[in-house]
């Protein structure tokens, strides 16, 4: 069985400075979210204790043969890549018509995991959108996964409770940080990972017609922050400023 993980490139937001309330992306290198590794990281735990492959699945511009170099390394077998620099900024809709078309030319897929929402806009969309173009049942939320023949097992992390799941397989399920600690891979690890084999696509390959992108980015801000520039002298003072404040 393999374990497809959906994982979006963006930007390694640690090093994105802000100018003038704009963020400055000029020479950020890619990487992938926290949440999209802890998806990695659930696959490579049910691959070892279950056995099957994990494929890491991505859709990016043209450094992403760079960029899935980490998700080789942190345990996946191999990768499926769609990179064009056409696909450098698509939203939920688009990417899940490609990540869709994509995911029915692997083999044998049991299940499909991805974190509950990107690392940069965080809409959350992709899992639903996905599900409903392949047909397949969905489990969001998810802090624990287990396959059971067939059947896979989820404990579903909401505000104020908890659920178990279970749906039958093919499914699509995002996951929670909540579900595993993420691994440092070995030096070991990064050295193998350029030998991994990895399938790559260009634009040319989609067969699906792209839809106009539905959401327009007007503009991207940091906070605003006023501050009150109150000055103290020692810390009598400042523990006395904060009271005022209701701070403590």
């Amino acid at each position: 069985m393999n374990i497809v993980v959906a994982m979006k490139q963006i930007p390694d937001l640690q090093q994105i400075r802000i100018k003038d309330r704009e963020p400055i992306l000029d020479d950020v290198p890619s990487t992938f979210g926290s949440l999209d590794k802890n998806a990695l990281q659930a696959a490579v735990n049910l691959r070892d204790a279950m056995g099957g492959k994990v494929i890491a699945l991505s859709i990016g511009n043209t450094e992403l043969e760079d960029t899935v170099k980490e998700a080789l390394a942190a345990g996946a077998d191999e990768a499926f890549l769609v990179a064009d620099d056409e696909y450098g900024n698509l939203d939920s809709m688009q990417s899940a018509l490609i990540l869709a078309e994509s995911i029915s030319k692997i083999k044998d897929v049991g299940l499909i995991l991805l974190g509950e929402g990107s690392g940069d806009n965080y809409s959350g969309q992709t899992i639903g959108r996905v599900a409903e173009l392949m047909d397949l049942p969905q489990i969001s939320y998810a802090k624990s996964i287990e396959i059971n023949g067939n059947t896979v097992s989820v404990i579903r992390a909401l505000e104020d409770c908890e659920e178990h799941l279970e749906a039958d397989m093919p499914a699509i399920i995002s996951v929670v940080a909540e579900i595993n600690e993420i691994k440092i891979p070995s030096v070991t690890q990064i050295l193998k990972a350029a030998k991994k084999p990895k399938e790559v696509l260009d634009a040319g390959d989609i067969e699906t017609e792209l839809p106009q992108s539905a959401v327009e980015n007007i503009s991207i801000w940091a906070p605003l922050n006023n501050r009150k520039k109150i000055v103290v002298k020692n810390t009598v003072e400042l523990i006395e400023a904060l009271k005022i404040e209701n701070l403590i």
